[in-house]
């Protein structure tokens, strides 16, 4: 297959007319990304990955646009602006990931507003599901009232989290903090930022609330330094990547984002902006074992359903057999221990001073 024939099939999804063709073009795409894993460089290659789910967002975006239309709602009474959040807010999404996404809507709240994106975030949210993404566990989607409102309900909404401290709204603050513009409004996403990151200048005691989350996470070495594997369940031998490695790496780089009132989402566009201001002897290092958590995370045994791939994020005990890998595994995992043990000293530090 030529290279010209996959950015073709890319290009096909933005003009896709129906959930029905729109998943078939995406399975078509996903199919042509997989024969290009591991044969690339792994940024590269999640790069384009999640360029195909900017454009599959943005498609049915406009299938429910024209859905809306059809059922006689008309066409939006406002601008808007479709967000994610998530894996996919930092540009870091698999194959097989699900939807972490939320709708801005332009303008204070009335009556004509609730009743149209109500109705179109339900609708958005089903295509989604019927092109392949499965529904959020935790419900961040654009058919939820928590992640669907208009900017000034949102701004709201961001100071009621900033103001509580406490571990939930910390939580839902987090989760915030990586969201990205995919469709509509571009002005309505940008202003959204601004209000987020307007409320950590000067406030310390977010900034340690939000480092009092990120210290939390699953033992991942004993004693001795060797990597803990489950031990019950269906994933008995096998190591959770995305627990284990990944998602402790992305939080150590938003906190230090946060901190330093960086703007990206991508944990990697973070890692750079951060290296620029030379304050962090240890950037390097971070960046080689994020890049080994996403090329563990993409490479974790999956199977196809419908046409769909879907994983557990578990490395395989029978891939653990692997020494070289279970010796980077480990090697990044020594880096996660080392950074947490230096947070959580940062908040021990932090919290004394505050109390």
């Amino acid at each position: 297959m030529t290279e010209w024939s996959k950015d073709e099939r890319m290009l096909s999804i933005a003009t896709a007319g129906s959930p029905q063709e729109l998943k078939g073009r995406r399975t078509a795409c996903q199919q042509a990304l997989l024969e290009q894993l591991n044969v690339i460089p792994i940024e590269e290659w999640v790069s384009k990955v999640n360029a195909m789910h900017d454009l599959i967002a943005a498609a049915a975006v406009n299938i429910c646009e024209a859905q809306m239309k059809e059922a006689g709602y008309g066409p939006p009474p406002c601008a808007y602006s479709f967000i994610v959040f998530g894996s996919a807010g930092r540009q870091e999404s698999t194959l097989w990931s699900d939807q972490d996404n939320g709708l801005i809507v332009g303008g204070e709240p009335d009556n004509v507003k609730l009743t149209y994106f109500t109705a179109f975030g339900e609708l958005l949210s089903d295509v989604l599901e019927a092109v392949g993404y499965e529904k959020c566990e935790g419900r961040v989607m654009c058919s939820e009232p928590l992640w669907r409102k208009t900017l000034p309900e949102w701004k709201e909404q961001l100071n009621s989290w900033m103001s509580q401290l406490e571990w939930e709204p910390i939580r839902y603050l987090i989760i915030a903090s990586d969201m990205r513009h995919v469709a509509g409004s571009a002005e309505l996403s940008a202003e959204w930022r601004e209000a987020f990151h307007a409320g950590f200048v000067g406030n310390d005691k977010l900034t340690t609330a939000v480092l009092r989350n990120t210290v939390r996470h699953k033992a991942t070495l004993n004693l001795l330094g060797q990597v803990l594997t489950e031990r019950f369940g269906d994933y008995a031998g096998g190591f959770d990547v995305k627990y284990g490695v990944y998602i402790p790496l992305v939080n150590i780089v938003r906190h230090l984002a946060l901190l330093n009132a960086v703007k990206d989402s991508s944990t990697l566009k973070r890692l750079a902006r951060l290296e620029v201001l030379g304050e962090y002897e240890y950037l390097q290092e971070i960046r080689e074992a994020f890049l080994t958590a996403l090329r563990m995370r993409v490479n974790t045994p999956h199977t196809v359903q419908d046409g769909l791939l879907l994983s557990s994020d578990y490395i395989s005990e029978n891939d653990l057999k692997n020494k070289q890998l279970v010796s980077e595994l480990r090697e990044s995992l020594l880096l996660v221990r080392r950074l947490h043990r230096a947070l959580q000293r940062q908040l021990r530090s932090a919290e004394r001073r505050q109390s």
